[in-house]
C-alpha cells in the first residue's frame, strides 16, 4: 500500500464574499490572527506526514507561491536586526526545495475539475485533499487521524462532523455504516438533502484522502450542479468500485471562506494563544458593554 505523501490545495476561487478585500489579495491570504488562511491547512498537512504540496490556483494567485518561497531580503534584515525568533519561525514554516507545485486551474469548472488540474503532478498515488477555507483546532490535526485510518483500511477517506439536523441541507451529507478501527464504513453520499431525507447528520468538512483512481472519473469531464464538474459525483462513482470510510472529527472547524466563519476562526485563535488569550478576553469584554459608536455619537 503506497503511502499518502501528496496533498492538493484547491486555491483558484475568487472569494468574491470579501470583496474589496479579495480585489487585489487572495482570500487564502487573509490573516487569522497572524497567519494567512492558507499557512493553518497547509501546517495541518504537513503534521500527518505529507511531502509534497500541490496548489491548484487561478490569476492573480501568484502571492500565495511567494509566500511560501525565501525572502531572502527579509531573513537578511531580521538577522542583522537581531529578530532570532521570528527568523527560526518563518524557517520552521518554510517547505524545503521542491515540496512545493503550482498548477492553473484556467476555468472556474468546479471542485472537481480542480482536482483533476492535478493528475499529473499527483501521479499514481492515494493523496489527500485539503479545501484552504477550512481551518481546525483539535489536539490531534484531522489530517493525521485520517492518514492513520487510511494506513488501517487503504480505503478512500472523508472527514465528516455533526451538524444540526435541520441544517443538512447545506452540506454533502454521508450514511453511517459500521465502525472499523478509528472510522465508520460510509454507506452513502447525498448532496444538501432535505433533513426528512438525509442519511445521517455526519457532514463532510473539506478533508478527504481519495485514491488516484479517482482521476480516471473526473476525466470524463461529466457535468453536474450549476454545470460544474463535481468531486462529490466522481466519489459516487468510485464508490461503486472501491471502500470509503469515514473519519468523525471532534474538533472545531471554522469556516474562512464566509465573513462570519473568518470572524469566529479569529477570536477563537487569538482566544486560544498564551500570549493573546488575556487582552482579547479584555477586549470583547469592553465591546460587549461599549454602545455602538453611532449610539455614542448620536449622544
Amino acid at each position: 500500500m503506497k503511502k499518502v505523501r501528496k496533498a492538493v490545495f484547491p486555491v483558484a476561487g475568487l472569494g468574491t464574499r470579501f470583496l474589496p478585500a479579495t480585489k487585489a489579495v487572495p482570500k487564502e491570504m487573509l490573516t487569522v490572527v497572524d497567519r494567512p488562511v492558507i499557512q493553518y491547512v497547509v501546517d495541518e498537512a504537513r503534521a500527518a506526514g505529507i511531502e509534497h504540496f500541490i496548489f491548484v490556483t487561478g490569476r492573480n494567485k501568484g502571492v500565495i507561491e511567494d509566500h511560501f518561497d525565501i525572502q531572502f531580503e527579509l531573513n537578511h534584515t531580521l538577522a542583522q536586526r537581531g529578530k532570532d525568533d521570528q527568523l527560526a519561525r518563518l524557517q520552521r514554516l518554510q517547505p524545503l526545495a521542491g515540496q512545493t507545485s503550482f498548477t492553473r486551474q484556467q476555468e472556474p469548472l468546479g471542485l472537481g475539475h480542480a482536482v483533476w488540474c492535478a493528475r499529473d503532478l499527483v501521479g499514481d498515488e492515494p493523496f489527500a485533499l485539503l479545501l484552504p477555507d477550512m481551518i481546525m483546532q483539535a489536539e490531534t490535526p484531522c489530517m493525521k487521524e485520517m492518514v492513520a485510518l487510511y494506513e488501517r483500511t487503504g480505503s478512500n477517506i472523508i472527514a465528516v462532523e455533526e451538524c444540526d439536523p435541520s441544517q443538512t441541507h447545506k452540506y454533502g451529507i454521508v450514511g453511517r455504516g459500521k465502525d472499523t478501527h478509528n472510522g465508520f464504513e460510509i454507506t452513502a453520499m447525498v448532496e444538501k438533502p432535505k433533513p426528512a431525507d438525509a442519511p445521517s447528520n455526519l457532514y463532510i468538512n473539506g478533508r478527504y484522502i481519495l485514491r488516484p483512481e479517482i482521476f480516471g472519473i473526473l476525466a470524463r469531464q461529466e457535468r453536474g450542479a450549476g454545470n460544474e464538474i463535481q468531486l462529490t459525483d466522481a466519489m459516487l462513482k468510485l464508490a461503486g468500485e472501491q471502500a470509503f470510510h469515514g473519519f468523525r472529527f471532534t474538533g472545531r472547524t471554522y469556516d474562512c471562506g464566509s465573513p462570519e466563519g473568518f470572524v469566529e476562526a479569529n477570536v477563537a485563535f487569538a482566544l486560544a494563544r498564551s500570549d493573546l488569550k488575556g487582552i482579547s478576553e479584555t477586549i470583547a469584554e469592553h465591546l460587549s458593554r461599549a454602545k455602538p459608536a453611532g449610539q455614542r455619537m448620536a449622544g
